[in-house]
């Protein structure tokens, strides 16, 4: 087990005599008697002048470092929208160590006022899975967003990127839990701060006030309520703190690349008022024509016993991917159908439920089953043990692109991008192969797999990047099967291959990956890969799967580096241009995840992944 995984240790309800909640580990209660929303409007909103502050502008980012029963988080919510002059996005950033269950959040919140009552029931629908990391959740069509970093703020303090406007100072007393009022935990507040952050807490305790001084803050008391007699308010030092930009909303964005990687960011930008414009020559055949014929792939997520960058990453993408495409119309939604990812062997078996136990995640998200639950969960007879995985999803690839390519402020073309350079004026200027300018615009993002490779290398003035430029490209297919035995399937079945649920009375298996391949073509050798995975993968001879349909399947394109990783994020020698490519076999893993990265750090917005992980997939 990697030294840095934390186990996420749900928080259990308790309450003392007097009827308040309190946590037993600490010995301590979540608020006072005397109201924990009143709480929140004294200590925290009020008494940061957070209204007046927050007006006239584009957005406010506030951040706590308890998260709580959310008290907080409603409490805000509900004055944002009872300020006409709120600003446009509001943006919440909170740690949370022991997170309550969605069931037990549900009955703590039984006493709240109607209006907070309306919003917490938002909140409870889109809580997430108890999973260690960040957690980015969208309200108020996106103009209000909660990011949520399960886990000790002492370590995810360093993980998170956001630039905070107001921090509400909210952990248990320093005496039972001193790591969440620290010199140390302040500094990362401070790096994340912006000139004027100011900071909020009903605790006087002289070490906090003098860490918290130490740190950067200019420290001061004020009057106390409901028996508190002081409370602490700061304001960040002068000369300290990042310039807040002003949002560039409404801009032109340039997306290079028809694929699942352009989708994805082409759909993020669009949701925060981007005009983008999509080039692929591959859209003469349709939005959708990269994936043509392809008729069903699979969304699923992945786990490792140390938890690493690829398990987490793939986590985080799909989280992204049922938030972002669960509100897509028929036939573009994803089916939430669930993966069953069989053991191939008992020791296979053992292995992998050693890594359930010591992972410990919730078993909502993934368990183990094994005999008559396994067979009823994927629905057919052969079934094996292995790891359910409730998010698992089967996409049907082209429905979902055209959507997303769709989508209002969305524009793609057909023309070809064969070179780039920056402009006298700024702009990023997108070429045809005669060197005429197609289009223009402050920010590039390079989305087209292994091509994007080619296109850096004609820039003035990038260093190489040896990563990007030793992208690999892998031919693949997938078979489609008109077996009967395969008619009653109802979940993804993985493992040395994959089978799908049918769509239109055809089931996809696959698949091949041929390193190198002058062509990505349907061929007779690749169906009897694909059926020989298939034989292994359900337990039954070749013979008895059924003959293949007169469709016989799809042929595509992989773009990979060598760590397997995916490409996301700015070109740090080129200002304004990025890149999201080097998806692999997971495009719909890391679609979505690659186009709200890329977004949120266009608006300075919390980021939805941890740093490290961020370094990982930079371009480089």
């Amino acid at each position: 087990m990697s030294s840095n995984y934390e186990p996420l240790i749900p928080a259990v309800p308790a309450f003392n005599e007097r009827g308040v909640p309190v946590n037993t580990d600490f010995d301590d209660v979540y608020h006072p008697a005397w109201g924990a929303l009143e709480q929140a409007r004294r200590v925290f909103i009020h008494g940061a002048n957070l209204i007046e502050r927050w007006r006239g502008k584009d957005s406010f980012t506030v951040c706590e470092t308890g998260f709580g029963l959310g008290h907080n988080f409603l409490a805000l919510w509900q004055a944002w929208r009872d300020d006409p002059q709120r600003p446009a996005r509001l943006h919440v950033v909170s740690f949370e160590r022991h997170p309550f269950a969605r069931h037990d959040l549900e009955a703590l919140w039984h006493n709240l006022p109607k209006s907070e009552r309306a919003l917490a029931a938002q909140l409870s629908q889109a809580w997430p899975p108890l999973l260690p990391g960040l957690h980015r959740l969208e309200f108020e069509g996106g103009a209000l967003t909660l990011t949520l970093a399960f886990g000790s703020v002492e370590r995810l303090a360093r993980q998170v990127s956001a630039q905070v406007d107001a921090y509400f100072l909210d952990g248990f007393a320093p005496k039972v839990n001193p790591e969440m009022w620290t010199r140390h935990l302040f500094g990362q507040l401070v790096r994340m701060a912006n000139a004027g952050a100011t900071a909020a807490s009903w605790c006087c305790a002289g070490a906090m006030r003098r860490n918290l001084r130490d740190a950067g803050f200019l420290v001061s008391k004020v009057p106390g309520y409901g028996g508190k007699r002081e409370i602490t308010v700061a304001t960040l030092r002068p000369g300290m703190g990042r310039t807040r930009t002003r949002a560039p909303v409404g801009s032109k964005v340039v997306v290079v690349g028809g694929g699942l990687a352009g989708a994805g960011v082409a759909q993020a930008l669009a949701l925060r008022g981007h005009e983008v414009v999509v080039f692929d020559p591959v859209f003469a055949q349709g939005l959708g024509a990269s994936h043509k014929g392809h008729i069903a792939a699979a969304l699923t997520p992945v786990i490792s016993r140390d938890d690493d960058i690829r398990a987490r990453l793939s986590r985080a993408g799909v989280l992204r991917a049922l938030q972002r495409w669960q509100g897509l119309p028929e036939p573009a939604r994803p089916w939430r159908c669930g993966t069953l990812e069989q053991a191939m062997d008992a020791q296979h078996a053992a292995e992998r439920q050693l890594a359930l136990n010591e992972l410990g995640f919730p078993p909502e998200w993934v368990r183990w089953v094994e005999g008559a639950e396994a067979r009823a969960l994927a629905g057919i007879e052969s079934a094996r043990g292995g790891l359910w995985f409730a998010d698992g999803q089967r996409v049907r690839p082209e429905p979902l692109l055209h959507a997303l390519f769709s989508l209002p402020g969305v524009y793609c073309t057909d023309r070809s991008v064969c070179s780039l350079h920056h402009d006298s004026v700024g702009q990023w200027v997108v070429c045809d192969t005669h060197g005429q300018a197609l289009a223009s615009a402050p920010n590039v993002v390079l989305a087209n797999a292994w091509h994007a490779a080619g296109l850096l290398s004609g820039v003035a003035g990038i260093p190489a990047l040896p990563k990007v430029s030793a992208m690999s490209r892998l031919g693949g297919q997938v078979s489609n099967l008109t077996a009967s035995k395969l008619r009653a399937l109802r979940a993804i079945v993985a493992g040395e291959g994959y089978c799908l649920p049918a769509v239109d009375n055809q089931c996809v298996g696959g698949s091949t990956y041929t390193v190198d391949a002058a062509v990505s073509q349907i061929t007779a050798q690749g169906h009897q890969e694909v059926m020989s995975k298939l034989a292994t993968l359900l337990n039954v001879p070749d013979g008895r799967l059924g003959s293949l349909s007169a469709a016989g399947g799809w042929a595509g394109w992989r773009a990979a580096v060598t760590d397997r990783l995916p490409v996301i994020g700015p070109v740090s020698a080129a200002p304004g241009l990025w890149m999201a490519c080097a998806f692999g076999s997971r495009g719909l893993s890391w679609a979505s995840l690659a186009g709200d990265v890329i977004a949120a750090r266009l608006h300075d917005e919390p980021l939805p992944l941890e740093r490290e992980l961020l370094r990982k997939i930079a371009p480089r």
